[in-house]
């Protein structure tokens, strides 16, 4: 009985002793697995590109009513928008916006049913009034916020015109009467530009230092709908009517910069495509050559800017427009390039559907995709969103409001902390570096990197679209490197502080921030 007891008891131990390799032989073999998975991305922070100047958003058509609302509703959208504090447990109270873009209206709002304009949301004010006074009052409730950006740091205020005011346009109307014609009238010019200087001294009286002015907007399209403000504009009337804004500067002792064209296409920087006589902007206004040119003016800033709607679907137009402007931008010493406004429009292809609100993960990813390219491919400088706060049911905000004019509830989009994964960690001075990637990776995976201003960081955005997690390692020299900090933006998290070791797990379908010292 006891040998066969002490025979079981052998036997048992064995069996245990041969389980336990098994499993140490499974877990070596999972490891090594799980190695051969991670891909390995090198930060190569000497590799520079170009200088980040900004990103924004602004403050149409929302802000004007929504800058009126109770102080401590409106102090939280500022918030959300601009600060570049973190809370308790490190997580970002703001995205830390660097520049607010300011609707000067074209004064349909005081017009009224007049206007044309049917949505009064989309009637805009201004300081000048109907009788050809200045009221520096009115437009409130964007001063409101326009100041409270500026007490929360954001380094650049751009004032921007959908339309001249109706005082100087054509049919009196802030839209078109056709295509056919701008609606600024000629005689008007030196009227429209002396009111561009009069109205940026006012601001600066306000507490508001402007230091960006854009006159047109998608000058390509015809704006005849009275849908919203809007003009069209011929490439030689841009021309002109900017010389006479640099010398209205000049002579009034205006400091401000002038940012254009604002093209409603990327592709029209390049080509007429459709417009012939308001496309091929890139060469128009700053070939030294060309009967438009203007590149030498004193007050053009040195950027060119562009809309990236309807240019983002398919991926392979995506790809393709931006290495176009990238190739032509090349001839171009000195001139950046601006993405200047962009939300989700049209079915882009099949990929997602501009209408209908939604506050999932799925057009952030889609929003973070195009940052990624406008940076890393057409190497854009800035990159502003179109509208802080939205009242519509479209993927066109990063806050959604109801539509009340003096209180009401707002949510927050996913599209807002997408937006912070980028604006609130790579600010005005950082540098895009080349990241290479050892291993494979799938094509899916988007990763940009930046040196912070100071040059004491490095900053990675990684965009992971997939359902699945995936594992990677950054390096440096070959240094297997661990981030100080990373920001997550997921469906379950909102730029959120999750801690990373040196072994790295992208969280499906988010956007990480990892930021590594130097």
């Amino acid at each position: 009985m006891k040998k066969n007891f002490q025979s079981f008891f052998f036997l048992l131990t064995f069996y245990l002793f041969f389980i336990s390799c098994q499993q140490e032989n499974n877990d070596r073999k999972r490891t090594t697995e799980e190695k051969s998975k991670r891909t390995s991305i090198s930060i190569e922070a000497d590799v520079v590109f170009q200088t980040i100047d900004n990103f924004g958003a602004s403050d149409a058509w929302s802000i004007q009513h929504i800058g009126n609302w109770p102080d401590h509703k409106k102090e939280k959208i500022a918030q959300l928008l601009f600060s570049q504090e973190l809370d308790e447990n490190n997580h970002p109270l703001g995205i830390g916006l660097s520049l607010w873009r300011f609707n000067l209206g074209a004064g349909s709002a005081q017009q009224g049913a007049n206007s044309g304009i049917v949505d009064e949301w989309r009637r805009a004010d201004s300081f000048l009034k109907l009788d050809g006074t200045y009221s520096w009052q009115r437009q409130s409730g964007q001063v409101w916020f326009a100041k409270a950006a500026n007490d929360y740091g954001v380094d650049q205020l751009l004032v921007f015109l959908n339309s001249p005011h109706v005082n100087f346009t054509r049919n009196k109307k802030a839209f078109s009467a056709s295509g056919d014609q701008s609606n600024l009238a000629v005689a008007n010019y030196k009227k429209f530009t002396d009111y561009l200087s009069h109205s940026i001294k006012g601001m600066e009286n306000l507490g508001l230092n402007v230091d960006i002015i854009s006159p047109f907007n998608e000058p390509q399209w015809d704006w005849a709908d009275g849908g919203q403000e809007g003009t069209p504009f011929w490439n030689e009337e841009i021309a002109e009517i900017t010389r006479l804004i640099n010398k209205s500067f000049i002579e009034n002792n205006i400091e401000t910069k002038i940012d254009l064209p604002e093209t409603a296409q990327l592709n029209y920087l390049l080509e007429d495509d459709n417009k012939p006589g308001r496309g091929t902007q890139l060469d128009y206004f700053f070939n030294e050559n060309s009967t438009g040119h203007i590149g030498n003016l004193e007050h053009l800033g040195k950027a060119i800017s562009g809309h990236s709607y309807f240019t983002t679907s398919p991926t392979s137009k995506l790809i393709g427009e931006r290495k176009k402007l990238n190739h032509a931008l090349k001839d171009f010493q000195n001139l950046k390039f601006w993405m200047s406004e962009y939300c989700i429009l049209g079915d882009n292809d099949g990929e997602i559907e501009g209408n209908g609100k939604d506050l999932s993960i799925e057009p952030a990813l889609y929003m973070a995709k195009v940052i990624h390219h406008d940076l890393s491919i057409a190497n854009a400088s800035a990159w502003h969103w179109w509208t802080a706060v939205s009242v519509y049911d479209y993927k066109d905000g990063l806050i959604y409001a109801d539509k009340n004019k003096k209180d009401g509830n707002f949510e927050e989009s996913k599209m807002l902390w997408a937006l912070g994964n980028y604006s609130r960690f790579i600010r005005p001075g950082a540098e895009r570096i080349q990241i290479t990637t050892e291993g494979k990776l799938p094509e899916e995976i988007l990763i940009s990197g930046f040196n912070s201003p100071d040059n004491q960081e490095n900053i990675l955005v990684v965009i992971n679209p997939l359902n699945r997690k995936i594992q990677v390692q950054f390096k440096n020299n070959e240094k297997l490197l661990t981030p100080k900090s990373s920001y997550v933006t997921s469906n379950a998290k909102n730029l959120a502080s999750v801690e990373q070791g040196p072994n790295i797990s992208l969280t499906e379908k988010s956007i990480t921030t990892l930021i590594f010292s130097k």
